[in-house]
Order: C-alpha cells, then structure tokens, then sequence
C-alpha cells in the first residue's frame, strides 16, 4: 500500500490525490514530530504567563478581548470546535473531506501552530482507518479559514459528531473511534483554533479539479479533432508555425495534440470539394486558441496551488524564533480567484464544444451529413435532443461561471469584515467540471457517429482507435432512433475514466 509521509515543508499534489482518492497511508517524519513537539513548548511557555495571547488565552474574532483564565482554556477549545461544527445543507463528499483534513495535518505538522503530536497522530490514525467526517454543503465564507467544514472534523476528533466509517455506514464518531482503537483528543490551548484555521477544503477542491482537468482538455482537444474530421474540415490550421508566431505554451499544446489526433486521416482538407469553403467555422478553427488559453490558466492555478501546498496556514503562527503572532495568511483569495479563472475556462470549453455538436447536426452546415445524424430524417430525430442537453449543461456552466470571489459579507460582528467564497469558488468549480465531463461525452457521442457516416473515406488511425473502443464501451454507433440515455451514460464514463485518451495515446503516444 503506498505511503505518504508528512513532514514539515508541504505535501505534493499528488499526495493530495493519494490520500483523498485513493488508500494512501499517512506516516509522520521524525521531523515533523521534533518540530511539533518544539512549537508546543513555546505555547506552554506563553499559556504559563500572564499576558494574554490570542489564540491561546483569550477568546477568538470579535471576542478576543476577553483574557481566558487557565481553568477555563480546555473548555474554550473545546467551545470553539463544537459551536463552529455549525455547517449545514447535503453532505460533502469523501473525497474533499479527506482532503480538506490531510491538508490541515500538513500544516499541523509544520510546526507552526504549536499542536501536540499526539494530536497530530490522530489525525493520521482518522484518516488511516477510513473514518470520515460528516461535514456540510454551507458553512465556510474562505476565510479565517473553511471553518465550519474543519470544526466538524476537529469534533470527529473529540469523538463528537457523526462520521462516516469504511463501510460508507455514517455513525456517531466516538463508535468508530474506539472500534479503531482510537482514543479521542482532550484539546489544549491553541489547539482547536489551529485545527479550524486553514483554506484546506478550497484548496484539496483546487488540486482535484486541476487533475480532473487535465483530462479534460486532452479530451476535449480530442473530441475537436474529431468533429473537424466530420465537417471535412482543414488540419493546415493546426500548423506549428501558425502556433509559433503566437506563442502561448497551452495553445501550442493543444494545437499539437489535435494534429496528432488526425494525423493519416482521409477526411480533413476536403473543405474546397462539393461545398467550398475558405476557413472553417470559429469553433472548429479556433479550437486550439480556446482549449490553449484555458491550459495556460490551469498553468497559473497550478501554480497557486504548489504555493499553498507549501504554506502553513493558520493564526496566529509560532516563528522560529519564538514569537507566536497574529496573521492574515488564512484569507483565500489567491485560492478563490484561481478557483473562479478554471470555472470561467471551463466554460468557455464546454460552449465552443457544443457548438461543434450543433454544427454537426444541422443539416445547412454539416457538409453533407443527415439532419441530427439521424438514420431516416423525420421519423428519426437522432441527436436532437443530445444536444439540447448539452445545450442545458452549457448554460449552467455559464451561471457556474460567474465568480464567487467578487462576492464578500460581512462576519463575526465586522471584526472578519473582508471574506474570499473561495468554498463557495470550488464547489461551484466541482460542479462545472463534472458539467464539462458530459458536453465533452455529447461531443464525443455525435462526432463518432458522423465520421461513421461518412462513407468511403476512413478516418485518422487514432481516430478509429476511440471509434472501436467507444463502441466496446457501450456507446453505440449509427442506426434508428433508441433510447439515448444509455448511451449519453456511457460516453460519459467513457470520458471521465480517460479511456478516451487511453485509445487515443496507444495510436499517438503521451498527448499534451
């Protein structure tokens, strides 16, 4: 079983996706417990004065005023976990609470919030065991943190609040604790601050979606070769020295896995034949400008995200030399804006794809193919009404689009009075990838079946390759009309489990 072990400067993307996705196990450095144990002598050094401390003795936001004595600290910790365990709404999925919680063990263990290591170690043993958190759809504004997501897997700590178990069983957290064999945390001064404190849920969101987009625009680079292909229309446009003159790196790329797609097809440069045409449609010819510019915003948000996966979020934070000093790093708008630019992206992706579908069904610009792609025009309606839920997919994503993080409200009496939605930026993105996941699916669906019909011209090797593996997958081909639902579900599987550019790399090679 692969392990991840945590240590004091950051976690990888991919650990990310281990831990969250798969069944990665967690291993604290002996780094990290030297540097965890350090940072807790200060704290103790600094709760065994008299001057007050925010964070570890005195109340928290718009009650930091108030000096906490020793005898009532545990309980404040204590208050402050289960009074913002306040989410509510459907329950967030596995994957983002395990990585919202191993994204805040990172941190713990950078030795900066001065957590003990046997709180630390809980945390792993949690993850570990496969018990996750019951935590809420609404709750976290992106700043001070995603507190209200973080609370309720502090209080899974505690042995309060529900959990899911390995079985997907949802159970008071204490059960699942003690049948692991874990014993619940007694917290102490800091400590439930620092486990509330962080923009990990925005940012394990951001590190998912950045994965899941990278198949994506392989897909959807894929997906546009091949309707070019069924338009008959001209690959001269992908050109390396068109892409040259232009240099933006994501363009380039995409322009090149196109040309890859297509390369010994029959069907493209036939746009002077029957029907002349001097340039193809913005959608078909612009296909790389769009699908480039969007990798190049991937390449800035990945950006973002290594930064913050290096980072030690939270407030206040113990310094090497000692100090423990209040901060504004929780704030998420570096994450809420990245989150917001990828949904803007995606968007545009999903609506130039479905404007190649409709191209392709509309019997006045299709060049030759049957209206709808249908087998008999009239008692058939063929994928006429694919595309209009494709359509419907690609109008939400236009809602989706429009960002989160323009937005702020006000909080905590005006003390948190400026705030990022950057929860709000990535839920909203986790929906419109899984959107752009289907539109691509549409794309894929009617082109296949077009260049199928275009009969006595075969198409680009890599091409046939995803013809005769879609159609393995249950995506069928050309015919009288049947129920479309099936086939729309399997295209979209086909899709999101890459195995549209599984075939297409075992023809072409790794794409771009």
């Amino acid at each position: 079983m692969h392990t991840v072990v945590v240590g004091t400067s950051g976690v990888s993307a991919s650990d990310v996706l281990a831990v969250a996705r798969g069944a990665a196990r967690i291993e604290l450095s002996e780094e990290a417990v030297a540097a965890l144990a350090a940072a807790r002598e200060i704290v103790d050094a600094l709760a065994a004065k008299p001057d007050p401390v925010y964070g570890v003795s005195t109340g928290f936001g718009a009650l930091a005023t108030r000096h906490i004595s020793p005898e009532l600290r545990a309980q404040l910790q204590r208050n402050i976990v289960r009074s913002h365990a306040a989410g509510m709404g459907p329950r967030v999925e596995r994957e983002v609470v395990r990585a919202l919680m191993f994204l805040r063990l990172k941190t713990v263990c950078s030795g900066h919030t001065g957590v003990r290591p046997e709180v630390a170690q809980t945390m792993a043993d949690v993850l570990n065991a496969g018990i996750t958190p019951v935590v809420h759809e609404y709750g976290s504004l992106g700043c001070s943190g995603d507190l209200a997501p973080l609370s309720h897997c502090a209080l899974t700590l505690m042995g309060e609040g529900d959990a899911e178990g390995p079985d997907g069983v949802v159970r008071p957290a204490g059960e699942l604790l003690a049948a692991h064999g874990i014993q619940p945390v007694e917290l102490r001064e800091k400590e439930g601050l620092a486990l509330l404190n962080g923009t990990d849920g925005m940012l394990g969101m951001l590190v998912m979606a950045l994965a899941d987009l990278d198949t994506l625009y392989k897909s959807a680079d894929i997906t546009a070769a091949l309707s070019m292909e069924a338009l008959l229309g001209t690959d001269k446009v992908l050109a390396p020295e068109l892409h040259a003159i232009r240099p933006h790196p994501g363009q380039g790329a995409a322009a090149a896995n196109m040309l890859a797609v297509l390369q010994g097809s029959q069907l493209t440069g036939h746009h002077q034949d029957d029907a002349p045409r001097v340039q193809d449609a913005y959608s078909v010819r612009c296909a790389p400008q769009v699908a480039g510019a969007g990798r190049d915003t991937m390449a800035h948000a990945r950006l973002v995200a290594e930064r913050e996966l290096a980072a030690a979020v939270d407030n206040p934070v113990v310094l090497p030399d000692g100090r423990v000093e209040s901060n504004g790093n929780f704030h998420g708008a570096p994450v809420a804006y990245v989150l917001d630019f990828l949904a803007v992206a995606a968007a545009d992706l999903g609506s130039i794809a479905e404007r190649r579908t409709d191209r392709l069904l509309d019997k006045n610009r299709s060049h030759g193919l049957p209206p709808f792609l249908a087998d008999d025009a009239g008692v058939d309606s063929g994928l006429m009404i694919a595309q209009y839920t494709q359509a419907a997919l690609v109008s939400e994503m236009k809602r989706l689009a429009v960002p989160a993080s323009a937005d702020s409200i006000p909080s905590s009496a005006m003390q948190e009075d400026h705030v990022s939605m950057g929860w709000s930026a990535a839920r909203k993105l986790r929906t419109a990838v899984d959107n752009l996941t289907r539109i691509i699916a549409v794309e894929l669906y009617a082109a296949t079946r077009a260049i199928q019909l275009r009969e006595g011209l075969s198409p680009a090797p890599a091409s046939q390759a995803v013809i005769e593996a879609a159609r393995a997958a249950g995506v069928q081909g050309p015919g009288p009309d049947r129920f479309l639902a099936p086939d729309l579900a399997a295209a979209d599987a086909f899709v999101r489990g890459g195995h549209l550019v599984e075939a297409v790399e075992k023809v072409t090679g790794p794409l771009q």
